[in-house]
């Protein structure tokens, strides 16, 4: 293949596929000639520069194609002005159409096909106001789709009717349809034919019926049926009547805090259950998220779910997903588990906030490689109100190493529950846009023939262009000189002039009526007349009088009460008919109770029943006491709903506070801080070291009371005998003296059972043998004559020594 300067090319890049809406990635460096190891970004601005004659087309999503119309022939790197596309003949296979795109987001992207050089069509259709796709095939023939007309009023697998188009997605159309068995509106997913040829995409698209219909959650869309109709696959799912939060978000703009809890709340519930369930969605985007008119939040196109255990297949050439909220290890290596949903969602709840998403380029590429290397900016740098708890879930949702993110979607709506109770946000139901694509269908279906009528035409019919079969243009096409141009016939529906009136009233033909002659109107009575000027003037007053209070009859004023104490502010809105709300914030300067402002400002325009929020001074915030456990996270809350900012202050020893909790704040819990000041949290590292005292000697009081002094637990005491310690002393410990352990650590103590003897010199033998059997010890007499009166004149062990119990005491006695 000849270089576009000159030299042996050898480039495959990136490329779209806009009928698996994948991006695929293959190397893009050129391997030979004088362009050998550069980038393909450089290719790209020499393709632009050589093949730079372009038209406009229409894109499904609406966005502009640019078609490069130029020829590259074989050999001499000579280029030529593509002809008009109806004029090539077949078997032209010298030449190779260079294909340029820019959507806003893919772009640019110049295709080169492999060394063998073929001929490929380029076809372009006008389909639903200009929402079809043109998708190109590698055996050479492109194809345009009808944008699903075809199929309205078919009844699939004798059952499903098929009534109107809401949506097309890459691989199918969705459909308005009703189930005729059960007289239930429902929704039709249809694949396109050329993939229900696919087993793999087949398989694909039963496996997402199977695994959604497992699932059973308020919030993600029910799948009731799947099927094959002749070469037609199909899913039947649930109808929501309603819109997506893209069409919501085009129609709105960023949402207020409270919004977007009302979204994403309903959104990580449903991730939560597919999580739950093994499940990965892969593709959380506003264009997923529907609304229905009820104000329910559901989940929908598990088209892109795969197994959390099977996710790590996927080739390394394809990433699945939208580029804006890929996560970054999608990017890099194509693996997804519940951490990537948990990654989209933060991209989603930054877009709900600010109104775009946070990484931009020109191309899906370079969109998704920046989050490689940069972290998602905090919603608060971009549009003002954000607060930081919602800037900090972003920040942890989309943490660039899956590690430190959540590690599911139930435990990041735990997250955003806790938040809107800290932030008190109130409830709310989220509006279905008006004007989607969904009410849009309904209209249509409304309003459609019944079966069997002729339908009226609402585009031109697409256009097949294939080498093997040169077609002419519809209509002739004047000539032009020099380039000629691909045609792109595009059709829109016409609309009325600004300054004309939604409806038209035609003056018609003269019916014939005349009016009455003036002279028989002045013979009317003057009382009808006087009746008509009193109802004319009761009108009038009952106008005027509604005019007042629908323009500024309905408003008051709201009254001025910064610095007043709580009571006089309170009395004076209620006095002016508004109620009161009291939001309690953090002041230096102003004394508690003190009004510091209100919401609505005073001054203000407000309805008479209207509420107005006091803004009351709590007086400088304090340190907050450490609760139980010393959750960190909970700690940090606290802290910043007190205004301070919590910050690293180190580690300490704590024998109370377990390893990584908080063991001490620094100032102290109590202590009064101005607004704003940095508290620092001090973490456990577990109980100090300490050694074993020695007790040797010791009564067991004194033992206990030793070990105890330096949080060591007596955990058991044993008794043993020592000939150097009295009974009831301590012998020892277990671990024994001078070992290093961990406060808090359990010892046995060894407590002394050893007996000292009595002195039995001159006592009778019975009373002695009484003493000692007492004492536990055995008894041997050596004596003249047995008897127990004879007396002791000696004993062995002697009198004082200590004995282990049980032993054998010898006395000597004479009668």
């Amino acid at each position: 293949m000849q270089g576009l300067h000159g030299g042996a090319g050898q480039a495959v890049v990136l490329t779209e596929q806009p009928q698996q809406d994948f991006l695929v990635v293959e190397p893009a460096v050129v391997q030979h000639g004088d362009e050998a190891g550069q980038p393909f970004d450089r290719l790209t601005g020499l393709a632009e520069e050589e093949f730079g004659d372009t038209e406009d087309a229409v894109a499904s999503h609406g966005d502009q194609l640019l078609i490069t119309q130029k020829l590259l022939h074989t050999g001499d790197g000579h280029t030529e002005v593509l002809r008009d596309v109806h004029q090539l003949e077949e078997g032209d296979g010298r030449v190779q159409d260079i294909v340029t795109v820019r959507d806003g987001t893919h772009s640019p992207n110049v295709i080169w096909s492999p060394p063998a050089w073929r001929y490929r069509s380029v076809s372009l259709a006008t389909i639903e106001g200009a929402r079809g796709r043109a998708a190109r095939t590698d055996g050479g023939t492109d194809t345009v789709h009808d944008g699903g007309q075809r199929l309205i009023g078919e009844l699939l697998d004798r059952r499903y009717r098929v009534d109107a188009t809401i949506a097309r997605g890459g691989m199918s159309t969705v459909y308005r349809g009703l189930d005729t068995r059960l007289d239930r509106p429902v929704a039709i997913k249809v694949m396109d034919p050329q993939f229900a040829a696919d087993p793999a995409f087949v398989s694909r698209f039963e496996f997402e019926a199977r695994s959604v219909a497992r699932l059973k959650h308020p919030s993600l869309v029910a799948v009731y049926d799947q099927g094959h109709d002749g070469d037609h696959a199909f899913l039947v799912m649930e109808l929501v009547d309603g819109g997506t939060l893209r069409e919501l978000l085009r129609e709105r703009g960023p949402m207020p805090p409270h919004a977007v809890a009302a979204v994403a709340g309903p959104v990580l519930d449903a991730l939560a259950v597919a999580h739950r369930a093994g499940l990965v969605h892969r593709d959380v985007k506003p264009e997923n998220i529907l609304i229905s008119d009820g104000g329910e939040v559901k989940i929908a196109d598990f088209g892109l779910v795969r197994a959390a255990a099977a996710s790590t297949t996927t080739s390394n050439s394809v990433i699945l997903g939208t580029a804006a909220y890929l996560s970054p290890e999608q990017v890099t290596s194509g693996v997804a588990d519940t951490r990537s949903d948990v990654y989209s969602t933060g991209v989603l709840l930054f877009e709900l906030l600010t109104g775009r998403t946070p990484f931009t380029g020109d191309t899906s590429l370079s969109v998704a490689y920046q989050r490689i290397n940069q972290d998602v900016p905090r919603p608060g740098s971009f549009i003002a109100g954000v607060p930081p708890e919602f800037d900090e879930l972003v920040a942890e949702a989309t943490h660039r190493e899956p590690s430190h993110r959540f590690a599911n979607a139930e435990q990041m709506g735990s997250a955003l529950r806790g938040i809107a109770a800290a932030l008190d946000l109130p409830t709310y139901r989220v509006p279905a846009p008006r004007r989607s694509a969904q009410h849009l269908s309904a209209a249509a279906a409304a309003s459609a023939p019944p079966l069997g009528a002729p339908a009226s035409p609402v585009a031109p019919p697409t256009v097949h262009l294939h080498p093997a079969a040169p077609l002419s243009p519809p209509s002739p096409l004047p000539a032009q000189p020099g380039v000629q141009h691909t045609r792109v016939v595009t059709t829109q529906t016409p609309r009325p002039p600004m300054n004309e009136p939604p409806f038209a009233v035609e003056d018609g033909p003269d019916d014939g009526y005349r009016y009455p002659d003036f002279a028989a109107e002045r013979q009317r009575s003057r009382r009808t007349t006087i009746v008509w000027l009193l109802v004319i003037l009761m009108l009038a007053v009952a106008v005027g009088v509604g005019g007042w209070w629908m323009g500024s009859g309905r408003y008051t004023a709201v009254p001025t009460t910064d610095g007043l104490d709580r009571g006089a502010a309170v009395t004076a809105l209620e006095a002016a008919g508004l109620s009161t709300e009291i939001r309690g914030q953090y002041s230096d300067t102003a004394a508690l109770d003190t009004v510091l402002g209100t919401d609505p400002t005073g001054g203000s325009r407000i309805a008479r029943d209207g509420t107005v929020a006091l803004l009351v001074s709590l007086g400088r915030p304090t340190v907050p006491p450490l609760p139980a456990g010393g959750e960190r996270a909970g700690i940090e809350q606290e802290l910043r709903n007190r205004t301070f900012t919590p910050v690293d202050g180190g580690q300490a020893f704590s024998a109370k506070v377990p390893i990584g909790a908080v063991a001490a704040l620094d100032p102290a819990p109590g202590t009064e801080l101005a607004t704003g000041s940095a508290v620092k949290l001090i973490v456990s590292k577990g109980a100090p070291p300490v050694d074993v005292p020695d007790v040797k000697g010791m009564s067991e009081a004194e033992a206990r009371a030793s070990l105890e002094a330096v949080g060591i637990v007596v955990q058991d005491i044993t008794t043993d005998f020592d000939r150097t310690v009295v009974a009831g002393d301590a012998i020892a410990t277990d671990p024994k003296s001078g070992t290093r352990v961990n406060a808090g650590t359990s010892v046995t103590l060894s407590v002394s059972n050893a007996v000292r003897l009595p002195s039995m010199l001159g006592r009778t033998v019975g009373s002695a043998r009484d003493e000692l059997s007492r004492l536990g010890l055995d008894v041997k007499v050596r004596q003249v004559t047995d008897t127990d009166r004879s007396f002791v004149i000696g004993q062995n062990p002697g009198s004082g020594d200590l004995v282990k119990p049980g032993s054998t005491v010898t006395l000597v006695s004479l009668p």
